[in-house]
């Protein structure tokens, strides 16, 4: 029989405004940061580890090309171990799970961790001529976030992809501004509930001349549908994708176990889901918000399973009208998606995103006693990825 690949404490730092609260915090430390605190809830003798997958789309400061590498040792994985960093766009969390769980099928690991994150707030400026091509004269600075937000094949901005989707289902700006108010609220409640603390491992940020304790995400939004209504577009003139019905950009890592059944006994964790299955496919590029709906589909028939079979979703919200999407093409229940906010109100570090939602999904499936749990999003250049896991 195939090797079956366990789940367990998952968490993360709380995610920051862009620009905010994890500014001056390097990447390599948010993500050992979680790495640290997953090891610490499993209770686990990180001498034990012998893999870490860091999933992450924008490398920065001076070890971000090494960044797995780094996050393992500074985390105490045994300097024994393998580091692998994996980058599938906004699916690059879930990759980086895929990633670890199939090493562990493939008898390549035995116990690792599935982590990753981003810090846009420390992405540089680039001088794309000075190397060859300033020979005198001004030069132009580029975002170095460009490369991250506009498509590779066709170079408008993803949020151009997004108007392109609403073109192609005719979608309403009403509808997609109602998701936007519906994720904000949702994301209130799980921090006021508590629930969203279940995850999160407080971290000490700079401030003035000393620290403080940063322990809640800080992009969430006290809005109204009268406000939502009053934005204006941000991608497209007279469009429907606005900065309210849109993901934000935010900075944070988070992290997860992963491994094989038998050695997650003998480490004496306790085991809360299975990894089952990850799937990912391709859609045309300019319209790849499309993305999780085929690849929905690819798992449930791979799986033998329909929509039914499903008792919770979460589907990231790039865009309000990804979600409003997929929901269409498979008659998904609102009432089973992204109960505790999604992207557009917690906001969406790519690397972190996808960990962030398995965990959120284990929590529910623990909470109320659920089984199986569907992990889907639309990533940059055309492709969705779905995964499934069940609660054991």
């Amino acid at each position: 029989m195939p090797t079956a690949v366990m789940l367990a404490a998952g968490r993360r730092s709380p995610f920051g405004d862009f620009g905010r609260s994890l500014r001056d915090v390097p990447l390599a430390r948010l993500g050992a940061h979680a790495t640290r605190a997953a090891i610490a809830a499993a209770g686990l003798d990180p001498a034990r580890l012998d893999h870490l997958v860091f999933g992450n789309v924008t490398p920065v400061d001076h070890d971000g090309y090494f960044i797995s590498r780094k996050v393992a040792l500074e985390a105490g994985l045994p300097v024994e171990s393998s580091a692998l960093t994996v980058n599938r766009a906004c699916g690059s969390g879930t990759e980086a799970i895929a990633s670890a769980a199939r090493l562990v099928m493939a008898g390549a690991s035995r116990l690792g961790i599935a982590a990753g994150g981003e810090n846009f707030s420390r992405v540089p400026y680039l001088v794309e001529s000075a190397r060859w091509g300033a020979k005198r004269g001004p030069v132009t600075m580029v975002d170095g976030l460009d490369y991250t937000y506009r498509c590779p094949i066709g170079r408008e901005l993803m949020g151009d992809t997004a108007e392109a989707l609403a073109d192609l289902g005719d979608y309403r700006r009403e509808d997609m501004d109602a998701w936007g108010l519906m994720s904000q609220t949702r994301a209130r409640a799980a921090i006021d509930s508590g629930f969203l603390a279940r995850q999160i491992a407080s971290i000490e940020v700079p401030e003035g001349k000393g620290t403080r304790l940063f322990e809640t995400d800080e992009y969430p939004r006290t809005v109204t549908a009268e406000k939502l209504a009053s934005l204006r577009p941000a991608f497209r003139e007279g469009g429907r994708v606005t900065a309210g019905n849109s993901s934000g950009v935010t900075d944070g890592a988070a992290a997860l176990l992963i491994g094989a059944e038998d050695a997650m006994d003998e480490a004496g964790v306790a085991i809360e889901a299975r990894w089952v299955d990850a799937v990912t496919v391709g859609v045309e590029p300019h319209v790849m918000g499309a993305g999780p709906a085929p690849a929905i589909a690819a798992l449930l028939k791979r799986n033998g399973l329909g929509v039914g079979d499903i008792d919770y979703w979460e589907i990231n919200e790039a865009f309000a009208v990804v979600n409003l999407h997929a929901e269409r093409v498979h008659a998904i229940p609102r009432e089973l998606t992204n109960l505790y906010g999604g992207g557009i109100s917690i906001g969406h570090p790519p690397g972190a995103t996808g960990i962030r939602m398995t965990i959120t999904a284990m929590h529910h499936l623990a909470d109320t006693g659920g089984r199986r749990a569907v992990i889907a999003m639309c990533l940059g250049g055309g492709q969705g990825m779905a995964t499934l896991i069940e609660r054991v």
